[in-house]
């Protein structure tokens, strides 16, 4: 242990980062940029390719960072048998739900499945993916110790669980303080020090389980608010009270108060899925965590509220959602980035298709619709214009860009429904939804 503590510590270790999406890009970057070699893997040639290239292919990560690491000690492969070469094993690949709402753990699995023959003494090993409590302790260490090395002795396993938020301009992966977690003391200790090397502050927690549980708490605790609060939406468009106007005056409150927005649903890889990593545990024990199922609801059903609302709009028109043109705003997840995983606007894009509507989209940062693994639209972003606006029946504000002209959309709209909150003076041809 103490070689690979002496290699983590002067910056000579090797880093493998398996997986180069949103949250493995940004962490192989910032290990080179502190001068380690860092090797990424991927099963993705298009990724691979742009690195070779020097090239980002995420919005918010500038090429000038990829051209500068590769031209450093930065390099990536599809080919796993290259993991034999590193002296870290960071896992940053996808925790989906399974159709039936449940855990898909096959990416962590097929890739340590991958991994495992080339494994080695003296390796550490970090799952940064979101998971319930136990995945690394009962999945991962089986895996390892299947080659017939010690975790804790041969090789050390930690969990440390990302908290990336892709186009946030006020943090960055070295600013944001990281949580790891490892199986025994030994492996605590090497996890502190890989992260120690890159990360402004590490938080130690006393086992990968309180680590696991730490990121579904900080996100549940998001998606129950944002339930609570596009409930209180519901209720208070009932009632003809703006919740903006209410929310921006709960929020002088100094203290006990934290302002959560409403939306058409909620989006990005983790508040829509991880809570219900933890409903899923929690079975095993017996236990129902019906807040969490609760808030889960809520926040599924907004785009079909939003829905509802399109067609009472249109119906005041005399106009029915079946045959009338739709455009939609922003369908990233949320605002200024191009990050469509779990957007909200592609399940109100969805629905609006199924019942009838011929739909259309604009985004300034997705401009085409991009292959996603459950969702299917050939459509390109539609330039705005104030003739184009014009001639749909409808624009529904999904995502609010700070690139998109809002007084021009509302001045030549017929017909405008805001998710957002965007604008707050009353308008003839404006719906709050």
């Amino acid at each position: 242990m103490s070689s690979l503590l002496s290699e983590l510590r002067s910056k000579k270790a090797v880093i493998g980062i398996v997986g180069l999406g949103y949250v493995g890009l940004p962490l192989a970057l910032r290990f080179s940029e502190e001068g380690f070699s860092v090797v990424g893997f991927d099963i993705d040639d298009f990724k691979i390719k742009k690195i070779a290239e020097g090239q980002s292919y995420i919005e918010h990560i500038p090429s000038e960072s990829v051209k500068a690491a590769v031209s450093s000690r930065f390099s990536a492969t599809t080919n796993f048998q290259e993991i034999s070469k590193v002296d870290a094993i960071i896992l940053c690949v996808p925790t989906p739900l399974n159709k039936y709402r449940e855990p898909d753990l096959s990416f962590v699995l097929n890739t340590m499945d991958s991994i495992v023959p080339y494994l080695r003494k003296g390796h550490v090993v970090s799952l940064e993916s979101t998971t319930y409590p136990g995945t690394t302790d009962e999945e991962l260490k089986p895996r390892i110790e299947s080659r017939g090395l010690k975790v804790g002795e041969d090789v050390y396993l930690v969990f440390s669980p990302e908290r990336e938020d892709p186009g946030n301009p006020n943090f960055t992966t070295r600013t944001i303080p990281k949580v790891v977690g490892g199986y025994s003391p030994s492996c605590l200790e090497v996890g502190l020090a890989l992260y120690g090397s890159v990360i402004d502050k590490v938080v130690p927690v006393s086992s990968t389980k309180a680590a696991e549980m730490t990121k579904l708490l900080e996100n549940i605790h998001r998606a129950v608010n944002i339930g609570l609060v596009n409930e209180m939406k519901i209720v208070a468009d009932k009632m003809g009270i703006d919740i903006h106007e209410v929310i921006d005056a709960a929020a002088t409150k100094p203290f006990g108060f934290v302002a959560y927005r409403p939306g058409p649903g909620i989006g990005g890889h983790c508040i829509p899925i991880d809570p219900f990593y933890l409903t899923w545990k929690a079975r095993e024990y017996g236990l129902h965590t019906r807040f969490i199922e609760l808030a889960g609801e809520i926040n599924n059903s907004m785009p079909g509220y939003v829905v509802g609302k399109i067609a009472a709009a249109l119906n005041e028109k005399k106009k029915s959602v079946k045959g009338s043109r739709v455009l939609v705003l922003g369908i990233s997840y949320k605002k200024n980035i191009d990050d469509m995983r779990e957007s909200p606007s592609v399940f109100l894009m969805e629905k609006l298709r199924d019942d009838g509507a011929l739909v259309d989209y604009t985004d300034p940062h997705v401009p085409v619709f991009p292959k996603m693994r459950e969702h299917k639209f050939d459509l390109s972003s539609i330039a705005l214009s104030p003739k184009v606006v014009a001639e749909y029946d409808c624009v529904v504000l999904a995502t609010d860009h700070d690139k998109f002209d809002y007084d021009m959309i509302l001045k030549n709209a017929q017909l405008v429904v805001d998710t957002r909150g965007k604008y707050r003076k009353a308008a003839v041809n404006l719906v709050k939804a």
